[in-house]
């Protein structure tokens, strides 16, 4: 069954940092712990993953929170595919018809891949690479040392402000919404299995990558947009 998350709307307007130990976001409830891509019949995934969200007059905040014993990235430039290495996704379609929807994707660099789908890979559908999110926001804050294999870390995380005016272009609904207004979204973290060679982490040859959600595909594909969970606006909190 889809998740659910009711989004509380705010007043304030907060400078975007990572930090999401302070006003509002310590009033946002959290989400449930993210689970195996494929749900139940996978195992739990081996670090913590959650996420929360607010809405304002200007856009969706979202944050999230992960643990991290081994804080890695590399990827430094604007759009490329960042989830060859560990990364937090967002997908988001405002109208709920499966077409023109958005991926946003974000490494502990604060690197993003920001594009559109036409439509889902499996219905014929193309990434328009040249989408960009106008006013995006987007800060990370690690607990940890970046890129150090030496020590053991405890985790990074990530606030992301969507303003309404780029999401209006890619929606027949209302935007900003309303509250009772539902949205489909879901979230994705990727996790690479990683060993240490001179000094540094790569990834292990031929193993494939983890993917934890908030709400579960069913299979490892996260464009299957009719099986995303369901953002609902409130009222204030």
């Amino acid at each position: 069954m889809a998740e659910t998350y009711v989004c509380p709307l705010v007043s304030c307007e907060p400078v975007v940092t990572g930090d999401l130990n302070r006003e509002p976001w310590v009033l946002a409830p959290w989400s449930d712990d993210f689970v195996d891509i494929q749900g139940d019949s996978q195992p739990k995934p081996a670090f913590r993953t959650r996420m929360k969200m607010f809405w304002n007059e200007h856009g969706l905040w979202i944050g999230a929170e992960m643990e991290e014993p081994h804080l890695w990235a590399t990827q430094t430039e604007h759009d490329s595919v960042i989830f060859h290495e560990n990364d937090f996704e967002v997908f988001l379609d405002p109208d709920d018809d499966g077409e023109l929807y958005l991926e946003l994707e974000i490494n502990a660099l604060n690197t993003t891949w920001d594009l559109l789908l036409t439509k889902a890979y499996k219905k014929q559908g193309k990434p328009l690479d040249s989408f960009e999110v106008k006013g995006l926001q987007t800060a990370v804050s690690l607990r940890g040392t970046l890129n150090d294999p030496s020590d053991i870390d405890e985790g990074w995380s990530v606030e992301i402000l969507l303003p309404w005016r780029s999401l209006r272009e890619i929606s027949s609904c209302p935007v900003p919404p309303k509250p009772g207004d539902r949205w489909r979204i879901n979230f994705s973290r990727v996790q690479w299995h990683r060993t240490v060679e001179d000094g540094s982490y790569v990834k292990v040859p031929g193993r494939p990558e983890e993917n934890w959600v908030w709400s579960p595909q069913g299979e490892i594909d996260m464009h299957i947009p009719e099986n995303w969970g369901y953002l609902e606006f409130a009222d204030s909190l």
